[in-house]
């Protein structure tokens, strides 16, 4: 076996090896789902007899369609919002820049580092005095403002990848600046601005801790739907897996339908 071919085997075998690490805790997640209370705390096994006990209990204990429409609206809403806010502000950034963009950049991306529960109280109190708590319009703009950064500073990257002769050549065309953004910018970025989307809606369908914080049922999505399942009794592990199970099912779905058009975006502008 020639080196180039024992090279790629070890990368092949290294891949496979990575994925089976990152795959098997969502693996062992589900197949716990099909389990009894008891067989889920005995030692670990793959040999049992699986039941719908989980799953039927889950089901008929809370109301899964209402949790997971809240996690759809919340999520997709956020991130139709964010873009909507986004785009504007990385086409400023990216065609018309300043001496202070690049500040104004990191200082988006350090905000991310700021421990949400630092802001908890007043982002509480403000929802409170607006009306805001427990509804999906507080969550849709505090997941918005969430996301904010990353979608800037992605589309930012993607805008830059445009050359600006293209744009001027619909200047002097006569295209006013709304024009230029909507029949010349976003055709050209749409693979970045899709795999952007995609992003913000798996973190906002992801995030817990504002949802578990701000809400209380009519807004709940589905991570607060997982955390009901856990009681000062202890965990059901059984019935918890089955939760989150079904809690997850939609978007491992979605990624999987769209995972073309992620790496398409992610790699919009690798290659000149």
């Amino acid at each position: 076996m020639n080196p180039t071919t024992t090279k790629k085997l070890l990368l092949t075998l290294l891949a496979w090896g990575i994925a089976v690490i990152v795959f098997f805790p969502i693996f062992w997640m589900v197949v716990t789902g099909f389990k009894t209370e008891v067989q889920a705390i005995a030692p670990p096994t793959l040999i049992f007899d699986p039941t719908l006990a989980g799953y039927n209990t889950v089901i008929e204990r809370a109301d899964y369609l209402k949790f997971a429409l809240n996690s759809i609206v919340i999520a997709f809403g956020s991130t139709l919002l964010a873009l909507l806010v986004a785009i504007p502000a990385a086409y400023s950034m990216a065609f018309l820049p300043t001496k202070r963009t690049r500040g104004t950049l990191l200082w988006m991306l350090s905000t991310k580092m700021l421990p949400p529960v630092g802001v908890l109280m007043p982002i509480y109190l403000l929802s409170r005095d607006l009306g805001l708590l427990d509804t999906r319009t507080g969550l849709i703009i505090i997941y918005m403002l969430m996301n904010l950064p990353i979608v800037v500073w992605m589309l930012y990257t993607f805008f830059k990848d445009v050359p600006k002769d293209i744009l001027e050549a619909g200047r002097m065309d006569g295209a006013r600046t709304f024009q230029e953004v909507v029949y010349l910018l976003l055709p050209l970025t749409l693979p970045g601005i899709a795999s952007t989307g995609l992003l913000a809606v798996i973190l906002s369908w992801n995030e817990a801790f504002w949802s578990l914080n701000l809400t209380t049922s009519d807004a709940a999505p589905l991570t607060t739907f997982i955390a009901s399942f856990s009681s000062p009794e202890g965990l059901f592990w059984a019935k918890l897996s089955a939760a989150s199970t079904l809690a997850i099912a939609p978007i491992l779905i979605f990624g999987w339908m769209t995972q073309k058009q992620m790496v398409r975006g992610l790699t919009f502008g690798a290659v000149k």
